[in-house]
């Protein structure tokens, strides 16, 4: 891979702050080694503090990453939660341990050489793809392992990975993908991204690497660097907001903000 292709600086996937009634749950995200950077956005860490009275809806919106998750109540059971279109939520346990890998885009399948297209739209048991990260997590984590501690064995981890493993993208998918992140996704598919491939073959490196086609990660990236300037219920409701980030007016903007968030604008802000 180039070494100028720094997808850090580019992008800042965004997920929602625990709120509210949810004061018995904390979220954390913890940076990797410095050298794992470029391809691992960042570690996060759910958790309750306490057992609650009923089974938690956790919301995530759509960031365009992959994600490697587990619960250090039974690390057997490891999941990779694809590229997704849309929010999800999850019905998990009244009392849970959450740990994840958040990767940078493309960078989960730079590691892995696997297909990202598999994990479009879902979450699926690691094992089935990549039985030796899964063997490793179900064989190197406890319950009573604290956030330093899990860390340190994920670093190790990859840095075991990346140590042997060839990292190679095509140049002219780099140069898309650079290009899609630096304007936000505000592109024109047929113009912007005339880099020397078809648009079958450019679609086909962003299944590969992304999991969903050039137009699919374009409009996430997009939401996500709205959610990221820190949108307020004044300027939603204001042309500003949504012509700033390439929305053709009102509604297209809402109803993108509801398929990747899960609420309208307005709801999700107050």
């Amino acid at each position: 891979m180039k070494q100028n292709l720094n997808l850090r600086s580019l992008y800042t996937p965004v997920q929602p702050a625990i709120k509210g009634i949810e004061q018995h749950v904390s979220y954390i995200e913890t940076l990797p080694d410095e050298r794992l950077q470029q391809y691992i956005y960042c570690y996060w860490f759910l958790k309750t503090d306490e057992q609650m009275q009923s089974p938690y809806i956790y919301n995530v919106v759509a960031d365009g990453c992959i994600d490697i998750v587990f619960d250090l109540n039974d690390p057997s059971s490891n999941f990779v939660m694809g590229f997704c279109n849309r929010n999800n939520e999850f019905v998990i346990d009244k009392s849970f341990n959450a740990v994840g890998i958040r990767f940078l885009p493309a960078m989960f399948t730079a590691l892995f050489h696997t297909d990202a297209l598999e994990f479009y739209n879902t979450l699926v048991p690691l094992n089935l793809f990549l039985k030796i990260p899964s063997q490793f997590i179900e064989n190197s984590f406890a319950i009573q392992d604290s956030n330093l501690a899990i860390k340190g064995k994920l670093d190790n981890f990859f840095l075991k990975i990346i140590s042997k493993n060839a990292i190679e993208i095509d140049f002219r998918f780099q140069v898309a993908l650079t290009m899609i992140l630096r304007n936000c996704g505000a592109v024109k598919l047929n113009s912007d991204l005339a880099i020397g491939l078809s648009q079958r073959q450019l679609r086909r490196y962003f299944e590969l690497h992304i999991g969903a086609s050039p137009k699919a990660f374009s409009q996430v990236v997009r939401f996500q660097n709205m959610l990221k300037a820190g949108p307020s219920l004044k300027n939603t409701k204001t042309n500003k907001l949504f012509y700033d980030f390439g929305y053709y007016d009102q509604s297209h903007f809402i109803n993108e903000y509801k398929r990747f968030y899960g609420c309208s604008p307005t709801k999700s802000l107050r």
